[in-house]
């Protein structure tokens, strides 16, 4: 049996598509977000601290931010994890820097949340 061509063999971690699909819908979650927060900034009375405070005291606000904080880690850990990959070669820097950043980003997590519900 004679077989034409070259077979080729597919190695890898195989999340190409879902990690360009996760940063799209990422991207557009943070989008629409920044459009609701800015209606709700440039409508109404003069910018204060008293409207900001408002504007996040409403529990469906504090659920979308908390939301977006979450794909915006998504997103940053993809995007940095890619690089990590793409540019450091040496397994040893490559880990550590995984773990650098993946600490600094559940750090930045935790210190958003605990702003967002100091409002």
């Amino acid at each position: 049996m004679t077989t034409y061509g070259s077979k080729r063999l597919v190695v890898g971690a195989h999340y190409g598509f879902r990690d360009w699909l996760a940063q799209r819908i990422t991207a557009v979650l943070m989008a629409l977000y920044t459009v609701v927060l800015l209606a709700q900034v440039l409508t109404g009375e003069r910018l204060s601290y008293t409207k900001w405070a408002g504007i996040f005291s409403q529990q469906w606000m504090k659920f979308l931010t908390f939301a977006v904080i979450l794909a915006l880690l998504y997103h940053a850990w993809v995007g940095i994890r890619d690089i990590w990959m793409d540019y450091i070669k040496p397994v040893g820097i490559r880990l550590a820097l995984h773990v650098f950043s993946i600490v600094w980003l559940v750090g930045c997590a935790g210190w958003a949340v605990q702003v967002l519900w100091r409002l």
